[in-house]
């Protein structure tokens, strides 16, 4: 603790008030109060009550407009001796560590096994740095350096700037919850960044990405949770490709309010995008058809080999592609779309909803008038498949007949037979033969597809072996 008696060498000082952190940015008289005050910034906003200012009078700024408290000198820490943060940062108390605590990290590319690990995080917190803003600093004074982690120290983009022309070969920039708004374009500095991990900065928007969208060498952008609602690349029309982000392989969205297909539309627009994690948006969570969404994500993307982290086999995008050019062909007919290629002319605003659709019609042929039915869907009798279920290799067990859901999964009908069999899941192989196709017989092999997806038909006849 400190007492009434301090001098201006504490502007900038680290404090602590009650478990809460804290940056000194004022020392002085406060009128009419008497004595003196610090004016501090607090590492959470709302911890505060001002910006810095009192009775019109501004005495220090804040980032955030509750970001600011006065506070008496006698009621603030202003640390401890080296050796005991050490200590607390690092956790190096003699104490044992707790059973069933193991984790498994990443390092490179070899798991490694850590004990306690969960107990060092709690007790890390994080550094605040203050740059210095006058001479400017030399370039390149980090001349090897990589890697280079920022995370919730309060730093600005400015000064993200000014670091970064100390590392001339810096590949991989994390950024993580800096409050940070991206406010001029980086011209001579991160070019040759590859990662960039922006998450948790609630401040960025859409506009603010495109000053970032130059950089050459940008591999793998991290978005997550910074709000995005959207995503638009204004200088590429339909059907085209964007300039913006060229060398971008990655891009995370997860946590965010994405809610209209249209941003998933201008993804497709990137001409290096071939993974992408959009997990938890309003987009993907609303939908109670998980692999519905996962489908037509896909086949908007055409480019894509992995969302959320699996992979997209080729048969996966192929029954994606179909799945999506037939739930929309009755939309397109009536946008002026047509069996005939000269009298393909679906309207513009159709083509701006479904920019893909025209190159699948060229992939696959043009939906069929048989294929757009518009069935019953609330009608049990029309999502019922009657099926056989024959056991080729157990002669011993009787052919039955089972009414199955058509979009019931692989995985699932591999549950039911298990159970009815008595037979490992693990070990049980399903294909099946249809009338239409004597002598062909079709394996089920992704388990994550539906009975509908492989044109599984009323009266066909599902082979079980194991």
């Amino acid at each position: 603790m400190m007492n009434d008696t301090l001098t201006s060498d504490v502007i900038g000082r680290r404090v602590e008030v009650n478990g809460e952190h804290a940056t000194v940015r004022f020392s002085g008289v406060v009128p009419p109060m008497a004595g003196l005050w610090l004016g501090v910034e607090w590492d959470n906003p709302e911890r505060g009550k001002h910006d810095g200012s009192h009775e019109g009078t501004v005495y220090f700024k804040c980032r955030h407009p509750t970001g600011g408290s006065f506070i008496r000198p006698n009621k603030v820490n202003f640390g401890v001796d080296f050796l005991t943060a050490i200590k607390n940062r690092y956790a190096l108390e003699d104490e044992p560590e707790e059973e069933g605590k193991e984790q498994i990290v990443t390092i490179g590319n070899k798991p490694v096994e850590t004990i306690g690990f969960d107990s060092v995080v709690k007790q890390q917190s994080e550094n605040k740095l203050k740059f210095p803003s006058g001479s400017p600093s030399p370039t390149g004074t980090f001349s090897a350096l990589k890697v280079l982690v920022l995370n919730r120290i309060g730093i600005t983009w400015t000064e993200v700037l000014h670091c970064a022309s100390r590392c001339p070969v810096l590949e991989k920039l994390y950024l993580e919850s800096n409050g940070i708004v991206i406010s001029e374009r980086p011209t001579d500095v991160l070019q040759t960044v590859k990662l960039l991990d922006l998450s948790s900065n609630q401040l960025i928007d859409e506009n603010q990405l495109f000053l970032i969208a130059y950089l050459p060498r940008l591999e793998q952008l991290i978005l997550s949770d910074i709000g995005l609602a959207s995503i638009h690349f204004p200088d590429a029309g339909i059907g085209c490709k964007t300039s913006m982000f060229p060398s971008l392989q990655y891009l995370v969205l997860n946590d965010n309010r994405i809610s209209q297909w249209s941003s998933i539309n201008e993804l497709d627009k990137l001409q290096s995008l071939h993974a992408l994690s959009c997990t938890r948006n309003p987009l993907t969570e609303s939908s109670k058809d998980a692999q519905t969404t996962r489908q037509f994500i896909i086949a908007r993307i055409g480019q894509l080999r992995t969302l959320n982290k699996c992979a997209i086999q080729r048969e996966e995008r192929r029954g994606a592609e179909l799945d999506y050019r037939k739930a929309f062909g009755n939309e397109w007919k009536k946008a002026g779309g047509h069996q005939d290629p000269d009298k393909n002319r679906p309207n513009e605003e159709f083509l701006a909803a479904h920019p893909r659709y025209q190159s699948l019609c060229l992939k696959y042929g043009a939906p069929e008038d048989g294929e757009l039915k518009v069935q019953q869907p609330f009608l049990l009798k029309n999502q019922l498949l009657t099926l056989k279920i024959k056991h080729p290799n157990q002669l011993d067990q009787k052919v039955i007949e089972k009414q199955l859901p058509e979009s019931m999964t692989i995985q699932k009908v591999k549950g039911l037979l298990s159970r009815l069999l008595r037979v490992p899941v693990s070990e049980l192989l399903l294909s099946y033969e249809s009338p239409k196709m004597p002598g062909r017989e079709i394996e089920l092999e992704n388990d994550q597809q539906s009975l509908q997806f492989y044109s599984v038909e009323n009266g066909d006849c599902l082979l079980v072996r194991w």
